[in-house]
C-alpha cells in the first residue's frame, strides 16, 4: 500500500491550530531553538545567513516564549496514550521540560542522541543531543530492550540541523504501529517524515520555510510516499476534516 503524506507551509503552532483534537498518533519535532543564535555567535558554527554546510539560508528561529502554546497545541492535537519526542540541547531542555508538564504531559526522560562526532560549543565540544521524551496518557513502548543511548553519526554537508532518518525510525518503530499517523510541525528537510513512510506511517508536516517544504517532499517522493490532501484514517482515529493553510481537506 503507497503511504500517504501532506505538507504545509505553515508557522508550527498556526498549523496545529488547523489540526483536528485527539488526531496525531506521534510527534517527532526539532524546534530552531533560541540558544542555536548563541552557538552561533560564538564562532564555532556559522555566523553568516547561510550554512557554511550548504547553501542553504539559516532558519527563523522559534524564541522560548513560544514553548506553553507549542507545547498546548500539541497536547489537544494528540490522542489519548501516545508518545512526543523533542529534540533539543541541554539549556533549552530547562525550558522545554517544564512548558510541556503544564501542558499536560508526563516526561519521563531525555534519550540522548549520541552524534559520534564534536560539533558546536566553546567549553567541550558538543556531541550529543537531547530527545525529551513525554507522553499522553499510557503507552508502552515496542521494545523495552531499547538503550535511553541513541549512536548514529551526525549529518555533514547537508540541511542546518539536518537530523538523521536513523534516530526517527527508532522512534517511530517504539511509538506506532503501521498506519498510525506522525506528524512533525517543524518538519525541517524532512527526516521523520522519511522515518514515518518509510516504517508504513503516513505523516504530515509544516515549516514555516517554503525551502524546507520543497526538500521534505521530493525526499519522501523518493521514498515512494505518495502527497495527497487526504490521509488515511489512522487506527482508532475517527477521521475528521480539516482546512490547512492551503484551504485543503484532509482525513486524519
Amino acid at each position: 500500500m503507497t503511504i500517504s503524506f501532506q505538507l504545509s507551509s505553515l508557522d508550527a503552532v498556526a498549523w496545529l491550530k488547523s489540526l483536528p483534537a485527539g488526531s496525531v498518533n506521534l510527534v517527532i519535532t526539532d524546534p530552531p531553538y533560541e540558544s542555536l543564535e548563541k552557538h552561533r555567535s560564538i564562532g564555532t558554527t556559522t555566523r553568516l545567513k547561510h550554512s557554511k554546510s550548504s547553501s542553504n539560508n539559516w532558519f527563523t528561529i522559534f524564541p522560548n516564549s513560544r514553548f506553553n502554546e507549542l507545547f498546548a497545541e500539541l497536547f489537544r492535537v494528540m490522542c489519548n496514550n501516545s508518545h512526543l519526542y523533542l529534540f533539543c540541547d541541554p539549556e533549552t531542555m530547562f525550558i522545554a521540560k517544564p512548558s510541556g508538564e503544564n501542558a499536560g504531559f508526563k516526561f519521563w526522560k531525555p534519550i540522548i542522541w549520541d552524534k559520534k562526532k564534536i560539533g558546536m560549543g566553546y567549553h567541550y565540544r558538543s556531541r550529543y543531543e537531547n530527545i525529551l521524551f513525554f507522553e499522553k496518557g499510557k503507552r508502552k513502548l515496542n521494545d523495552l530492550g531499547i538503550p535511553d543511548i541513541i549512536e548514529v553519526p551526525r549529518i555533514h554537508n547537508g540541511y542546518p540541523t539536518e537530523k538523521p532518518a536513523a534516530v526517527s525510525e527508532i522512534l517511530v518503530k517504539q511509538s506506532t504501529t503501521e498506519g498510525e499517523l506522525v506528524i512533525d510541525p517543524f518538519c525541517g528537510s524532512g527526516s521523520s517524515g522519511v522515518a514515518a513512510v518509510t516504517l508504513g506511517r503516513p505523516f504530515a508536516g509544516a515549516d514555516i520555510c517554503p525551502e524546507a517544504i520543497d526538500i521534505t517532499r521530493q525526499r519522501l517522493l523518493d521514498a515512494g510516499a505518495r502527497e495527497s490532501s487526504r490521509l488515511l484514517s489512522s487506527p482508532g482515529v475517527a477521521a475528521q476534516d480539516f482546512v490547512t493553510g492551503e484551504q485543503l481537506a484532509i482525513h486524519l
